[in-house]
């Protein structure tokens, strides 16, 4: 169960942080200009809610949704908290993607800041551990 978790974990992670270098790399030579015509008084504090919406409140809403479907079961499959840990990990991980926009539109050190944390926080807490699944387990009763 961990290894196929951290395998779709991987598999999130590394093309953010491989668009992350590639962009930074690119910013750097000239290839991609920096363009102050854009207006990110709308765009900065969208991505922000966005990136706080995804790695904080949609995993807690999603778990509180599992756990009331699960309410009346006394054991829990563990293919249904597979599925559920994946759905978890995708729309978690997608947090990290949108450092991209912060980094490329040159977002105000708060927006940017606040975007980069909330990557981190997406990053280290859903990383699928045997202690972090172990307690899984045990909360939902897996059999």
């Amino acid at each position: 169960m961990a290894q196929g978790l951290k395998r779709i974990y991987l598999a999130l992670i590394i093309p953010a942080i491989s668009a992350l270098f590639l962009a930074y790399g690119a910013k750097e030579i000239g290839l991609i200009p920096t363009n102050k015509n854009i207006s990110l008084t709308l765009i900065a504090p969208c991505v922000f809610v966005l990136s706080v919406a995804l790695a904080v409140a949609l995993p807690i809403f999603i778990r509180s949704l599992f756990a009331h479907a699960m309410r009346h079961q006394k054991t829990v499959p563990e293919p249904t908290l597979i599925k559920f840990e994946r759905r978890l990990m995708i729309i978690s991980l997608m947090t990290p993607y949108l450092i991209l926009p912060a980094y490329l539109l040159d977002f105000p050190n708060f927006y940017f800041t606040a975007t980069v944390l909330m990557a981190l926080y997406a990053a280290y807490y859903f990383y699928p551990s045997e202690k972090r699944i172990q307690f899984e387990r045990r909360l939902f009763r897996v059999q």
